[in-house]
């Protein structure tokens, strides 16, 4: 149900290694996440440069239903963010774990991704 070469949050986010930039972590919001929130119209995401904490809110989800925060999985700083979605937000319903991407960070040394959940355990924790 989850793709199983992701790393996962409590919070649905979804954590992809290597990003597209060098040293660099992919980051995106779950497909459980996406239809939870339904038809997302609007996408606030951290700037490039921005430095971002483990846990911390760094951007907004805005639904038809409501508005839901954006979670770092890692601090760091980040090096992209998906500016398609600026036009295209329904891009994070239609395609989460590929072109509905929300933004990339290279990772401070010893932030690392082992504690995030694997995909069975995130779908198991979905499921309770």
């Amino acid at each position: 149900m989850f793709p199983d070469d992701l790393k996962y949050t409590a919070e649905h986010e979804w954590v992809r290694t290597p990003g597209e930039a060098a040293g660099s972590v992919r980051i995106g919001i779950t497909d459980y996440a996406q239809d939870a929130l339904g038809d997302i119209v609007y996408v606030q995401l951290p700037d490039v440069g921005d430095a971002v904490a483990a846990g911390a809110a760094i951007g907004e989800l805005e639904s038809t239903k409501s508005v839901s925060d954006v979670y770092s999985p890692v601090t760091g700083q980040v090096v992209a963010r998906n500016d398609a979605l600026d036009a295209t937000p329904e891009l994070v319903n239609s395609d989460p774990y590929g072109a509905g991407w929300l933004f990339e960070v290279v990772p401070d040394e010893g932030a690392a991704t082992s504690e995030l959940m694997d995909a069975a355990t995130y779908e198991s924790t979905v499921a309770s």
